[in-house]
């Protein structure tokens, strides 16, 4: 018995930090004043595989099933078509709206370090916002989530616009540009050469490949500097990039959030700003977040390209932060206290616990087939604050003994007393 590949169990350690990490996200979400949403994992194959949706390289990777009425179906393979489909399939929702959605997506590619198979997702979306000051807030949204998650990172950004208007001026067909854009965005993958290879695979004239890979050459180039280089006209994506960087320098995120000529993201749905977390320190070398403006694609699936559904989202990758966090050792939710049934007082020690559960307070019940000096120590080695100690004395008296674990001490209760006891001291 195994799991399938790209896919984990989580438990103890592990899972309390993946829930700490949960947490944090969900608290920054509601603090930046966005709602909750879950949308279904399933959904029809030709809303997943339409030419709105994820691009060729994501399709190849989507797990496609059949249901017993034979409808061809796919299980999601991230977070933001599900997303657009309801606000397609729900005209009347308020906007701008925002919301954020926590859940497993699936994916049937590569197994790598933070790449899994079947994994979290957190996604944040605003739809209704045109201005820059939509993918403003969602990166201050992301410096402050990794602030509090102690992780130093770079937000790498990019326009996609911006860059088809410079892969035009370098004489790139339009019909070629996405697929240019993929290349250019595997740089730190493949390289020079392996961008220099694609381009050539791609049937690109060599004056314009040799001009694109002059541009691959340069090192960290600014936005000023590119568009003196190649003495761009001021387009729409040129527009947008010196708005945005102003924006960002004006909040003071230019020192994380940095300008990134190459990147596309390889989802074809973008049309605006697209962005990339990854750790400043270089050690893991993921992306531990993305995401980017994406205008088209609600009206596309509603039948009405005319009209704008002006739309920005964020991801999180739980996987590959996990994966930043693997040693941290978060405390883990322990209980109160232990109530410890002794003898045949099995039901007092039952009836104790649910009176103790009742008021909020994290019970457990110990097995009875354990010597009570192990119990006992047991309790003690976990921190847990208090054990309950019920024998069939104790039973016929209606009292138990309170057990504070730190100073040993003992007190002989009712059980109303008891719950007044640990609840008030739990406060202090």
């Amino acid at each position: 018995m195994q799991n399938v590949k790209g896919t984990y169990d989580y438990f103890g350690q592990e899972q309390a930090v993946r829930r700490k990490v949960r947490s944090t996200l969900r608290e920054v979400f509601e603090c930046y004043d966005y709602t909750e949403m879950e949308s279904t994992i399933l959904n029809e194959l030709e809303l997943l595989s339409s030419k709105y949706a994820g691009g060729e390289e994501i399709l190849k990777e989507m797990y496609q099933l059949t249901d017993q009425g034979a409808r061809q179906l796919g299980l999601r393979y991230d977070l933001t078509i599900p997303f657009a489909k309801v606000i397609a399939l729900n005209p009347g929702i308020s906007q701008p709206f925002k919301r954020y959605e926590m859940g497993k997506v699936f994916r049937d590619g590569p197994v790598k370090r933070g790449r899994l198979r079947e994994f979290l997702q957190c996604d944040v979306d605003v739809v209704g916002v045109a201005g820059p000051e939509a993918e403003a807030e969602l990166m201050q949204l992301a410096a402050e989530v990794f602030r509090r998650l102690e992780i130093p990172i770079v937000l790498r950004w990019n326009n996609r616009g911006f860059l088809g208007e410079l892969l035009g001026a370098m004489g790139v067909p339009a019909e070629l540009s996405p697929s240019v854009m993929l290349t250019l965005d595997k740089l730190d993958k493949i390289g020079r050469e392996g961008v220099s290879k694609e381009l050539a695979d791609k049937v690109i004239d060599p004056e314009i490949c040799r001009r694109i890979l002059s541009f691959v050459d340069l090192k960290e180039p600014t936005f000023e500097q590119i568009t003196r280089t190649y003495n761009l006209e001021p387009g729409r994506g040129a527009r947008e990039v010196q708005i945005l960087q102003s924006l960002l320098q004006r909040v003071g995120l230019q020192d994380i959030c940095v300008f990134d000529p190459f990147l596309s993201r390889g989802l074809s749905f973008y049309t605006g700003t697209v962005y990339e977390i990854y750790d400043a320190s270089h050690a893991f070398r993921s992306s531990l977040g993305g995401g980017g403006r994406y205008d088209a694609i609600i009206g596309q699936l509603v039948g009405r390209e005319d009209m704008a559904y002006p739309t920005v989202g964020l991801s999180f990758g739980m996987e590959s932060i996990m994966e930043m966090l693997r040693e941290r050792v978060v405390e883990t939710n322990r209980p109160h206290v232990v109530v410890i049934p002794i003898g045949e007082a099995v039901p007092e020690g039952l009836k104790a616990a649910s009176a103790l559960r009742n008021r909020g307070i994290r019970t457990r019940l110990a097995a009875q087939r354990r010597k009570l000096k192990k119990t006992l120590a047991s309790v003690s080695a976990e921190g847990i604050p208090y054990a309950i100690l019920i024998g069939e004395e104790e039973a016929a008296a209606g009292v138990l003994r309170l057990k504070n674990m730190s100073d040993g001490m003992e007190l002989t209760l009712k059980l109303k007393e008891a719950e007044e006891f640990i609840s008030r001291n739990l406060m202090a």
